[in-house]
């Protein structure tokens, strides 16, 4: 640079190392026709896509910690469970109609003490391995609950005999091609009865880092997210299958959680870590439900009323449109 354009060597000034990692605005790794390259430049757009994200949630947070108390209110991100439609069905607890229907319904003797739930789990017609350990373990789950496996019995003729013999509710494991894909609650003797597909079965063998094998509790029940009248008569029917008084001190809780009507069920152990620290060990098993229908009264396929049946075609025009 003897024309003084440039800097002279030696006098500590460098030139500006080019920007490496930056893609223009209108990068698009689509566009690239050689698959490794278009691979590897995509996984390099998302390090990126994260980098600017983590930073400007750094920023975020020092401007938060300088302005102190004056700091604005976090903002609440949006999803599809804070954006839901509303359902002119959900329910209040202080309504005096709600209250009424609580009183008078078929799990009213339930909740006032009045009948202890005997439960009868049985199965499709010769069930498969899986499905027979399945319904062993949700025995152990259930206090009061006596497995039996029907062969070629229909369920017109199980139901006389379960209210004879005075039990309270009927569970129904249904499956296909060796797995259970369904399940039908009916409660005695006036009903309702609920059809549920299930999904995402997993044994007890099947779950990592599970505790020991459940005792026999009576374990403490959680409903999560039942909250219009439909989603309330569900919550009621999981609910009456437990003996209303829970022994706490054998730590054990089942959960029926919905989410988006789909209802996911866990069964857990509280471990006690200190006074101010718990944590929980699942015990097994799991399984997804979505409810399909609704039927007023016992099992009736052909003359049965229902109450509510999943038209999908009808109902899931709108993601943020949930029924439960």
């Amino acid at each position: 640079a003897g024309d003084g354009s440039g800097p002279a060597p030696g006098d500590g000034t460098d030139p500006p190392a080019p920007q490496r990692g930056l893609f223009p605005p209108t990068f698009s790794a689509s566009e690239i026709k050689n698959k490794q390259r278009r691979h590897f430049m995509f996984l390099r757009w998302k390090q990126q896509q994260r980098k600017e994200k983590l930073a400007l949630k750094k920023k975020r947070k020092k401007e938060r910690e300088a302005l102190g108390d004056k700091a604005p209110p976090k903002a609440i991100p949006k999803t599809i469970e804070n954006q839901r439609v509303y359902d002119e069905t959900t329910v209040d607890p202080n309504d005096e109609e709600v209250a009424f229907d609580e009183a008078t319904d078929e799990f009213a003797p339930y909740f006032n003490r009045q009948t202890v739930p005997k439960i009868l789990i049985t199965t499709s017609d010769r069930p498969r391995g899986r499905t027979v350990r399945f319904c062993e373990q949700l025995a152990t789950v259930i206090p009061n609950s006596h497995v039996y496996y029907r062969r070629g019995l229909a369920l017109k003729r199980i139901i006389p005999q379960c209210i004879a013999r005075d039990f309270t509710d009927l569970i129904v494991i249904n499956e296909d091609r060796k797995i259970p894909n369904g399940l039908v609650l009916s409660h005695l003797p006036d009903g309702p009865t609920a059809h549920f597909r299930m999904s995402s079965v997993r044994l007890r063998k099947e779950i990592k880092r599970k505790g020991k094998e459940p005792t026999e509790h009576v374990p403490e029940v959680i409903l999560n997210n039942f909250t219009t009248r439909l989603g309330h008569s569900i919550g009621r029917m999981f609910a009456a299958l437990f003996p209303h008084d829970p022994q706490f001190i054998g730590r054990q809780v089942a959960t029926f959680h919905n989410q988006r009507d789909y209802i996911f069920f866990r069964f857990h152990r509280y471990i006690f870590k200190s006074e101010k620290k718990v944590g929980i060990q699942e015990l097994g098993p799991r399984f997804t439900l979505k409810l399909r229908s609704l039927q007023k009264g016992t099992f009736d396929s052909k003359f049965g009323e229902y109450e509510w049946i999943h038209k999908r075609r009808e109902m899931d025009t709108n993601r943020r449109k949930f029924h439960l």
